[in-house]
């Protein structure tokens, strides 16, 4: 009698945990397919333009942005930077002093990133492609920056302009609902090739 009702408990007591744990572990499964098919919808709902206008916004409102090289032993290297606002195609414009490590690794390796951080929302953009150096006068003249002349008190020989021309940009931006891949969290992305 002592046995059986030890069973009886123990029997009871299995299925309420079954029970229990049951019932969170199937409303985390239908959440989690939810949200993945919210997430897959979301993104697929967003066109090119919707994307583009997205990351433009952030891009302009960031103000500074990370740009990233690769020094000659395959090591990125990071700084915050004050680019120029994008234009139609995501071409983007920096200075930067012609003396920098920046340059010497963009001769070696023009392969570059910029990355740009949503400060409210913890979203971003982030652009690839390729830099290339500028130092054409009239160019330098036509993208200056009153704020720079602390940096580059002389225009033509301190001042250098680098034209970045983007290849893939990618962006994570909650307040539009552009998320990524729920599972993945692959961020939406558009092709400039």
């Amino acid at each position: 009698m002592q046995i059986e009702t030890h069973h009886k408990l123990f029997y009871y007591i299995s299925m309420e945990t079954c029970r229990i744990t049951v019932k969170p572990l199937t409303f985390l499964f239908f959440v989690s397919t939810f949200c993945t098919a919210q997430s897959q919808k979301l993104n697929k709902d967003h066109s090119r333009e919707e994307i583009l206008l997205a990351a433009r916004e952030m891009i302009n409102a960031a103000g500074t942005c990370a740009f990233v090289t690769v020094d000659e032993n395959g090591l990125p290297h990071a700084r915050t930077m004050d680019p120029f606002a994008p234009e139609t195609d995501f071409t983007i414009w920096l200075a930067t002093n012609p003396q920098s490590r920046k340059v010497i690794q963009i001769k070696s390796n023009p392969n570059v990133l910029l990355h740009y951080v949503d400060k409210n929302d913890n979203g971003y953009v982030s652009i690839y492609g390729k830099a290339v150096l500028v130092n054409e006068q009239h160019e330098k003249d036509f993208r200056w920056k009153e704020a720079w002349k602390t940096f580059y008190p002389n225009r033509q020989t301190h001042y250098l302009l680098i034209k970045f021309v983007p290849s893939r940009l990618e962006i994570i931006n909650y307040a539009r609902g552009i998320n990524g891949n729920f599972q993945t969290w692959q961020p939406a992305e558009v092709d400039f090739k």
